[in-house]
């Protein structure tokens, strides 16, 4: 290609990809304007509720979250239910010594592996509903790795009633250390920031419209049953998600709040375990290997091509590639402001974090295609499920009026 047509070409290029960037800041601060916030000040619910925490090989954490647990406020009826899932270390132990006596706290330890068909995650959840006491009108599913406010239970159920939702997922604020954390975990919540329209998904039944965080996720108990329950999403690596997509499916309403006042969360504590972490899920992000290659392109586009242009490029080309990369970074301080993250200096090196994205997702196929694929000891399966040709459609969940 002549000179000449290739500097056209890529100054288009970058012109595109700033545009990209330009709309998904634009479109993270609209979000970040009408996201669901637990309401301020002290919460407190009648309903009945039950928090479940599934934990495997979590004794160095258990801990902490059962402490927490402890401390809630402003729930009455209040059952906490863990569950030490064949832990090899002293899970169990430790949240017994943790819960101190308490009447409310139950631990619980499985020491089955999960059935067939069903990962560990999803199995452990299930047997958890199974032991909740009758008449729980919500389930709270949180991990054993998050920290969690006083208040948070109480603010959460309330969060849901108020805003007449069937499942609402509260993200926890990013507690994130090392390097490799902070280069990596803001994309969590900056992903669907800039990319789902957070009141439309509301509303709208297509399970393409769903963001949910497992770490701590909010359900009716009869929207829970109503849809399958983990059942009905055994075989999924990103059971949160697709439970969320199979709420949406039935005529339920989900979707993803900042959770970052009510709890908090550091998932990996190093480069290594943050590339293994990303290893077991991330391949199913997209579906397909075929189906991420747009959504990839689309990201190289907007935050690794104007970077690049910005650093090599000269004149209106460098000009352009430095507004796509003002455009990137304004969309990562607006994430991190509303989720209670971290902006500066982080959000610099966005195209970094783009880039690393793209490795642990390349990785993550790579991973699976070769039946390496583990997590906690198990292993994840590596063969695409059939798709079925005829689906019976769930029933309707009924519209939810203010409690």
């Amino acid at each position: 290609m002549p000179p000449r047509r290739l500097r056209r070409t890529l100054v288009l290029g970058t012109a595109l990809g700033t545009a990209l960037a330009t709309a998904g800041a634009a479109h993270a601060a609209h979000n970040a304007s009408r996201l669901r916030r637990a309401p301020p000040g002290a919460a407190w619910t009648a309903r009945r509720v039950a928090v479940l925490v599934p934990a495997k090989d979590e004794a160095a954490r258990i801990g902490a979250l059962v402490a927490d647990l402890r401390k809630q406020r402003g729930v009455p009826e209040l059952a906490v239910l863990v569950l030490d899932d064949a832990s090899e270390d002293h899970t169990a132990g430790t949240a017994v010594l943790a819960a101190a006596g308490d009447p409310r706290i139950r631990v619980v330890r499985a020491t089955a592996a999960p059935p067939p068909g069903w990962l560990g995650k999803s199995a452990a959840c299930h047997r958890l509903v199974g032991l909740t006491p009758a008449g729980t009108e919500v389930l709270v599913f949180v991990d054993a790795d998050v920290r969690l406010a006083p208040d948070a239970v109480a603010a959460a159920v309330r969060l849901l009633d108020d805003s007449e939702l069937d499942l609402v997922s509260p993200w926890p604020r990013l507690a994130a250390q090392s390097w490799a954390e902070r280069l990596v975990q803001p994309l969590n919540q900056w992903s669907w920031l800039t990319t789902l329209p957070v009141r439309t998904a509301e509303r709208s039944r297509r399970p393409s419209l769903a963001a949910a965080n497992g770490q701590f996720l909010v359900i009716r108990a009869d929207t829970y049953r109503r849809v399958g329950g983990h059942a009905a999403v055994a075989g999924e690596v990103l059971e949160d998600l697709a439970l969320a997509r199979a709420v949406k499916r039935a005529g339920g309403r989900a979707a993803p709040a900042d959770g970052s006042t009510l709890a908090s969360c550091r998932m990996y504590r190093s480069g290594r375990e943050l590339r293994d972490g990303y290893a077991k899920s991330l391949w199913a992000a997209f579906g397909s290997p075929a189906r991420a290659v747009g959504p990839v392109a689309a990201l190289a586009l907007a935050y690794l091509l104007p970077p690049l242009a910005a650093l090599a490029g000269r004149g209106a080309l460098r000009w352009c590639g430095l507004a796509g990369w003002g455009a990137g970074v304004a969309s990562r301080v607006v994430a991190a402001g509303a989720t209670g993250g971290r902006a500066w200096p982080d959000a610099l090196a966005h195209p970094l974090s783009v880039a690393a994205f793209i490795c642990l997702l390349v990785d993550s196929i790579q991973r699976r295609r070769r039946g390496r694929l583990t997590w906690k000891g198990r292993a994840l399966p590596t063969v695409e499920r059939p798709r079925r040709t005829v689906r019976r459609r769930p029933p309707r969940v009924p519209a939810r009026r203010p409690w």
